[in-house]
């Protein structure tokens, strides 16, 4: 009479991971759109529900924990002389974690991009990353045969994980998060460096760990290019009168240097926030691209119509004429929208100056965003 071995309760579970993932393959082509749509409502409602956003981040931030620890446990299991998942259901489950990341927190890359500046090169590099991801061919070849894009395709995702969940779930600032987010990346991708180190000469590996440190400091030097996610602008005017008690801009003036050396200039803005998140944001006035003043406003979120801050200029230069822009900035550096207008003698020429408040980005498919929220002021 034969006997069957005993079945651990540990080769159970690996036999019941390998069966859900054997059910799970044909429908893995409702994960990333199921992960973009909550990334898209953790965005929108997290000012109503923030603790829909705060779940759906938890969800994500889990998901990498076992994603990261998966590759001790196998070494751990081999060590003891068990049997680890097979490298087909390992690569799988690493592929569906990358969907969900870079899905989740494409929504907000693209609601927080200013199109109009170098940001859509991030934008553009974070949406064909995430078509890489459910492309199987490119994928598992990428993953496969170039490790080292591989591992920065890995590197890339943890940054975007941390920057995106660490403001809803903790009111981190944008700046914090980006630097945590650097950090992370460096400290998470240190284990994969080791590992492609022992198949790799001693240089290949110096050129690799630089590599890494020169992802970083790119990123941190570029941050600029980053979009500030959980910071969009939802509205902007320019007008030579405020009404403080209204909150709102008034008035029309064309923008010559005589009209402005008698009036000056608001410029507003509608900033929108997660809620409890505390911010300083800048308006940094610039002509023909040259910085001429730094006005610090802070912020509060909580508003989906967005906290409305304004900074009122009346020392122009003796020659005002020519371009300028006011950006909209994070106090790390990061660009949150943008106002621009012309100063001419020619009235023609010269922009007008009318106090309406136009709304921006995509605040535009939503007309409450075109309702002010709170307010702040600030005289220059």
């Amino acid at each position: 009479m034969l006997v069957s071995p005993s079945v651990t309760p540990l080769q159970r579970f690996q036999q019941g991971v390998e069966s859900f993932v054997q059910h799970l393959k044909p429908w893995r082509w409702l994960w990333p759109p199921m992960a973009f749509c909550a990334g898209l409502g953790s965005f929108f409602l997290v000012d109503r529900q923030q603790w829909l956003g705060a779940i759906l981040a938890l969800g994500l931030l889990l998901t990498w924990v076992l994603l990261l620890l998966e590759s001790m446990i196998r070494r751990f299991l081999v060590r003891r002389g068990h049997s680890s998942l097979p490298q087909g259901i390992t690569a799988f489950i690493s592929q569906m974690v990358h969907q969900e990341t870079l899905f989740f927190t494409l929504p907000f890359v693209l609601v927080t991009t200013v199109w109009s500046s170098g940001q859509v090169v991030f934008t553009l590099m974070v949406a064909g990353m995430a078509l890489l991801s459910i492309l199987d061919p490119l994928y598992f070849r990428l993953a496969g045969r170039f490790r080292s894009l591989y591992f920065v395709f890995h590197a890339h995702c943890v940054f975007l994980v941390v920057l995106v969940t660490l403001p809803i779930m903790f009111q981190l600032s944008t700046g914090l998060s980006l630097k945590l987010a650097l950090l992370a990346m460096v400290t998470v991708t240190l284990p994969t460096f080791l590992q492609l180190l022992r198949d790799r000469s001693t240089l290949q590996g110096v050129i690799l760990f630089c590599l890494t440190l020169l992802l970083a400091g790119g990123a941190w030097m570029g941050r600029i290019w980053v979009p500030p996610t959980g910071l969009w602008i939802t509205a902007s005017a320019l007008s030579p009168s405020f009404d403080i008690e209204q909150r709102q801009p008034q008035g029309s003036i064309v923008l010559t240097p005589e009209n402005l050396s008698e009036n000056g200039l608001y410029v507003y803005s509608a900033i929108r926030a997660p809620r409890g998140l505390s911010e300083t944001i800048i308006h940094e006035w610039r002509h023909e691209n040259a910085v001429i003043d730094r006005v610090e406003l802070d912020i509060a979120g909580g508003r989906e119509q967005g906290y409305r801050a304004w900074s009122h200029k009346q020392n122009f230069p003796e020659a005002p004429e020519g371009e300028w822009r006011v950006d909209i900035m994070t106090d790390s550096g990061q660009r949150i929208g943008l106002v621009s207008f012309t100063i001419s003698d020619d009235p023609q020429k010269a922009t007008v100056a009318d106090g309406q408040i136009k709304r921006t980005g995509f605040s535009k498919l939503n007309l409450k965003h075109f309702v002010p929220g709170q307010s702040f002021s600030v005289d220059d």
